[in-house]
């Protein structure tokens, strides 16, 4: 029955939605599945002809870009080389609050456009916007990226996410699983009970695909372990919205017995990069976007090197993102998958912005790497949160299990004072749990200090 369902949707469901809508979904996704396998250099030059298609669209219909260009005496016709694209100004989040009704392109009704809101790692919300067609193309690549982890078009999906809801209605339930047929375990609850509810929607469901944050996902797997249960099974699991942290891959792999998909994106542009069966660093979306990785002083960032992600969207010329800052950090690459994908790989993320700390000589130190080096080397520790309140000064959250002493608790104190100086305060609170953002994401790491940006 199952079987049956899948294929409905696959073959039926899909195609009506496409005449409907008069987008060709569809069509999108076999391009993107046949483009993947494209040489690298027809990849860049079909890229590179779709980044001068947008700067040729914006510079004439879009209001922000052509103040911005015209102040700054750019023109795409000048832009011929990455050094010249280079030129043009960043875009940050604070220029997107300030100019949103001016980074909207002419001939487009805000009320007409597709909204979508982040609070982002400051907490502050950014509203963007996009067309139909936009956003059609970003869920085409979604689906070329959800069959690398083993789904197939039609397949039910089990999501570990924040703030989800299901209609309870007849007919908008009956369309909800016919259009998108997801089960949710809610992150804002993620308790024992909530797993075994999980557990037996699943068995109902049987979905192929296991997707949710990466942190979430990992406490999904200790519930398991503690609960015994075996019945969550998926073909694939697919991890995104946080930095994936080895010691927490191992855990999630080892319960359910198959590798992690790693996956980046954000809402602003949606997906960005993703592994492919291989697990050998992110492939980029090059059909979709632009990436830049850029370092302290503005130069790029070597193969290998830490860099600001910056990031073009080529689809979206209702509300153009030129340049953008993600306020993530990532790592580019030279590297080529044996996979045979001619999309270019990035090493990974490094982890956001303001997830770095900082120590006293300005030093920025990755967040992610610090509850690494003491979850994976101090026993004791199920979770923890750091949390830099001055340049001096440091809260720890941490989420103890039987195996916590006095002498493991005088370890983790002293890393952090060894690290940050001697004389660094550092406050040590056990906690129940970490608290989550109003996504139902985690932070491993919080710099409250002023001008700490990377």
């Amino acid at each position: 029955m199952h079987a049956i369902s899948n294929a409905f949707r696959r073959y039926v469901v899909t195609r009506a939605r496409d005449v409907r809508t008069g987008i060709p979904k569809l069509r999108y996704w076999r391009t993107l599945e046949e483009s993947q396998y494209y040489p690298p250099d027809e990849i860049r030059s079909r890229q590179w002809r779709r980044l001068g298609l947008l700067l040729q669209y914006v510079a004439v219909k879009n209001p922000y870009y052509r103040k911005l260009w015209q102040l700054h005496e750019v023109h795409p016709q000048d832009i011929r080389s990455q050094n010249d694209f280079r030129r043009l100004p960043l875009l940050t989040k604070r220029e997107i609050r300030e100019n949103t009704l001016d980074l909207i392109s002419d001939g487009f009704q805000r009320e007409s456009l597709l909204q979508f809101r982040t609070g982002g790692s400051t907490g502050k919300p950014l509203t963007l916007y996009a067309d139909e067609e936009c956003s059609e193309f970003r869920n085409a690549c979604a689906w070329r990226s959800d069959r690398w982890a083993g789904w197939e078009l039609g397949e039910p999906i089990g999501a570990v996410w924040g703030n989800s809801t299901v209609p309870s209605a007849f007919a908008p339930r009956l369309r909800h699983w016919l259009l998108t047929p997801y089960i949710f375990l809610d992150t804002m609850a993620l308790s024992e009970s909530a797993v075994v509810k999980f557990a037996k929607d699943w068995a109902a469901a049987q979905p192929t695909l296991l997707f949710g944050h990466a942190h979430s996902l990992y406490l999904l797997a200790l519930h398991m372990r503690t609960l015994k249960l075996k019945s969550i099974r998926p073909k694939g699991i697919v991890s995104s919205s946080m930095a994936l942290i080895p010691a927490e891959r191992d855990v999630i792999e080892s319960t359910f017995g198959m590798r992690v998909f790693d996956r980046y994106g954000c809402e602003e542009v949606s997906l960005i990069a993703s592994e492919c069966e291989k697990h050998n660093g992110l492939h980029i979306n090059s059909d979709h976007v632009f990436v830049e990785f850029i370092k302290d002083d503005n130069t790029p960032a070597k193969p290998g090197e830490q860099g600001r992600i910056v990031v073009t969207d080529l689809l979206n010329k209702a509300m153009p993102l030129i340049r953008y800052v993600v306020e993530d950090v990532g790592v580019p690459s030279d590297r080529w998958c044996g996979c045979g994908r001619g999309l270019p790989l990035m090493e990974g993320v490094v982890g956001r912005i303001a997830d770095f700390l900082t120590k006293r000589d300005g030093t920025k130190v990755a967040g992610i790497s610090l509850i690494e080096n003491t979850l994976t080397k101090i026993p004791g520790i199920e979770q923890l949160q750091i949390v830099q309140e001055a340049s001096n000064v440091i809260t720890l959250n941490a989420v103890p299990n039987a195996d916590f002493t006095p002498e493991r608790e005088r370890q983790l104190i002293g890393y952090f004072r060894s690290l940050f100086g001697e004389d660094t305060q550092v406050f040590l609170n056990c906690v129940v749990e970490i608290p989550r953002e109003a996504s139902g994401k985690y932070r491993f790491a919080i710099n409250k200090l002023e001008g700490s940006r990377f």
